[in-house]
């Protein structure tokens, strides 16, 4: 110890404290003058003023193209919105004759009174045969002359919608394919109402024949989702109408939607896979108190005869119809999907 005591003397702790102050200096010194002494300080100052610089003609005109396109789409995007308002506002009120078109059907107003007229006598003589009861029958035929046939043209209306969702992607593909080829846009629609399934087909030749009359392409393609009162379809309208207002490439925003649509399809799908379990669970549930009833009245017809015999029995069954009404309704709202 006493040799390191030795070697450890004044003169060489004042140096090594000089030449830890020279270091602690240095280092202050470098980090305050780092960014000079490597240059990037003025490359920063070069890339800020070429960055102020004043622009060329072409680019201010470029620029100003941009956002005059930029404007002009906003514009048409606002004014889609306020029509498809308009629309769903007006599709609240759709009358019968509107509904029968959407469905495909090609009735009058006097073939569906002639068909309410027909299923409400088919309704009266089942109800003749399965009750002696005046109210039983009164209720068949008043379903079968006035519910029968609305469900029937909205069943059908709401069949015809989804064929036209599974077709219409594969309608896009076709236009995006012939537009890509060089074709106007005008005959890659003759193509799809030529070469695509119903209902696409005829919608796509309805677009057709109104050009015919001298209405413009894209007055023609906006009238689809009022025939055809989808979102894919008034999608499908937007992308058109701006395209022949605004410009730019028809083939890449065609592409864009067809993926879209493809998506929008997927995701149904996905949603019906994933709630088709409460669907089944709900259909069990709400037929498991009929199944029992008709197994009681196969073993034991006077023990369940009365309740439609007595008027207690009566109550009860309408209360309980009514209570399986309300639970049915809530099944449905959990179940059924808003997509």
């Amino acid at each position: 110890m006493s040799g390191l005591e030795e070697l450890i003397t004044p003169q060489v702790t004042g140096l090594a404290i000089a030449v830890l102050v020279m270091l602690a200096v240095g280092g202050v010194i470098f980090s305050l003058f780092q960014p000079m002494l490597s240059g990037s300080k003025r490359r920063d100052q070069r890339l800020q003023a070429v960055a102020e610089r004043p622009q060329s003609e072409k680019q201010r005109k470029h620029l100003r193209d941009n956002d005059r396109r930029r404007r002009s789409i906003q514009d048409q995007l606002k004014e889609f919105d306020d029509r498809q308002k308009a629309k769903q506002h007006k599709q609240q009120k759709i009358s019968l004759k509107v509904r029968m078109e959407q469905a495909g059907l090609t009735w009058e107003i006097k073939h569906f009174i002639i068909f309410s007229v027909v299923c409400g006598l088919v309704f009266l003589v089942i109800g003749f045969f399965v009750s002696s009861n005046l109210l039983i029958i009164a209720s068949l035929t008043f379903a079968g002359a006035l519910g029968f046939p609305r469900w029937y043209v909205s069943n059908k209306r709401k069949r015809r919608f989804d064929a036209f969702l599974n077709e219409l992607p594969n309608g896009v593909d076709i236009i995006v394919r012939g537009v890509k080829a060089g074709l106007p846009l005008g005959d890659c629609i003759k193509v799809v109402a030529r070469e695509s399934r119903e209902p696409v087909a005829t919608e796509f030749r309805k677009i057709t024949e109104t050009q015919v009359m001298g209405i413009s392409l894209g007055e023609a393609v906006a009238k689809l989702p009022d025939r055809v009162p989808v979102a894919e379809a008034n999608f499908f309208a937007i992308v058109v109408a701006i395209q022949q207002k605004a410009g730019g490439g028809l083939a890449e925003a065609l592409n864009n939607l067809s993926r879209v649509l493809r998506g929008r399809k997927a995701m149904k799908g996905k949603i019906k896979a994933l709630s088709s379990e409460a669907k089944s669970s709900a259909a069990i549930i709400g037929a498991l108190p009929f199944f029992v009833g008709g197994i009681i009245f196969l073993i034991s017809p006077d023990y369940i005869m009365l309740l439609f015999t007595t008027t207690t029995g009566n109550i009860i069954i309408a209360g309980c119809l009514f209570w399986m009404f309300l639970g049915i309704m809530v099944m449905r709202a959990m179940i059924n999907f808003d997509f």
